[in-house]
């Protein structure tokens, strides 16, 4: 027989909070591990004026050596195993506490085990989605405890309980729609490392700038610049890009440093096809710098002040490309779930010739070289 229990909901702790900045800042998102990985990650979307900052290193725990999901369109279905000793557990000893983002779930022992001992069942910081948490129940149903989470999405399909890098690479299927990424920055290297991650885990094609031109020229992008500058490899590098814009499921590492196109405000035509993702090395030391840090560099590198997702990365290392990866995508979802016409967007921008109207489509006689068009409107989108 199920016994009903009890919906705890903190009163202290969020994980996320709402920063609102001056005019032109950028919203920042970041998950930081920045103590144990040295890294920091920042969320910007195009054309909103707030931050959001958490304040907490994403985790995961439980102390159940299984658990059951399910997603049923409004809410997701959580089942742990209790155990042999299901059959004492009374509804008093179970405590559920969570956020919109949160989720936290203890047994209170026995006496004869622990007088007062809390066992952690499951604890993450990171659910997939948003819920509701005053709408969550919960009870227990023979050997197991049933956790009920109201969406606040209804549409949006949870592939697992928390947010992980095999949820974000299946869940991002029905958000990308085939819409490419585009990888800018000043590392060429870190470009090429977290595109091949994100192309492995998304089932995309991983491209490099550098690898095409490099074949194209029978030469090293070094090389290159040396005989003929940084401009002309910028120039070819845009017209790499122009013929990939129209590809879709790749990601596209471009040429970091000041011969890469990407750093030119101008060259951006075709970068706005697909999803862009500035790789940020940082020397910021803590969030609150880190913030300042991508609030400056918006406004002083005008190329790349155009991504739509910053990942700021403070002390790279190879060996964490999964989880600068894992961040890019965390920080795509949010961008998307905020507005869920992006996909379609850029597919209509790609159809219309990828004109560099972005993010503001103009009508298909808008005439990108000539000023006195008369189709000067911007499509309801």
């Amino acid at each position: 027989m199920a016994t009903t229990g009890r919906f705890l909901c903190p009163n202290a702790s969020t994980k996320f909070r709402l920063v609102f900045p001056a005019k032109y800042s950028q919203p920042l998102i970041t998950p930081c591990n920045f103590l144990f990985l040295r890294t920091h990650f920042v969320n910007k979307k195009h054309n909103t004026h707030h931050i959001l900052l958490c304040s907490n290193t994403p985790f995961v725990s439980t102390g159940s050596t299984h658990y059951e999901f399910n997603d049923d369109s409004s809410e997701v279905e959580l089942r742990l195993e209790l155990g042999d000793e299901s059959s004492t557990i009374t509804p008093a000893q179970i405590f559920v506490d969570g956020t919109e983002n949160s989720l936290v779930i203890k047994l209170k022992l026995p006496h004869q085990h622990s007088s007062g001992y809390l066992k952690t069942l499951f604890q993450t910081n990171t659910l997939y989605g948003f819920i509701k948490p005053s709408e969550t129940i919960w009870y227990i149903d023979d050997a197991q405890l049933v956790v009920n989470l109201k969406k606040q999405d209804s549409e949006l399909k949870w592939p697992d309980i928390m947010e992980s890098w095999e949820s974000l690479t299946t869940g991002s299927i029905q958000l990308f729609k085939g819409t490419s990424i585009f990888l800018v920055g000043d590392s060429t290297d870190i470009n090429h490392k977290i595109a091949r991650e994100l192309a492995v885990g998304l089932g995309y094609t991983p491209l490099s700038t550098k690898e095409l031109l490099e074949a194209y020229s029978k030469q090293s992008i070094d090389s290159w610049v040396g005989e003929e500058g940084s401009d002309a490899v910028a120039e070819a590098e845009c017209a790499i890009l122009e013929s990939l814009s129209s590809q879709a499921r790749t990601v596209v590492a471009t040429l970091g440093g000041s011969h890469g196109a990407a750093t030119r405000p101008d060259k951006w035509r075709h970068l706005y096809a697909g999803f862009t993702v500035w790789l940020s090395q940082s020397q910021a030391t803590d969030e609150e710098s880190a913030k300042e840090e991508a609030i400056a560099e918006k406004m002083k590198i005008k190329g790349y002040s155009n991504a739509e997702v910053v990942v700021k990365v403070s002390g790279w290392d190879p060996t964490y490309s999964k989880t600068v990866a894992q961040a890019s995508l965390s920080a795509l979802k949010r961008l998307l779930l905020s507005n869920k016409n992006l996909p379609g967007k850029k597919s209509l921008y790609i159809r219309l010739g990828s004109r560099g109207d972005w993010p503001d489509i103009k009508p298909p006689a808008w005439d990108p070289s000539s000023s006195s068009s008369s189709a000067t409107n911007t499509l309801a989108l």
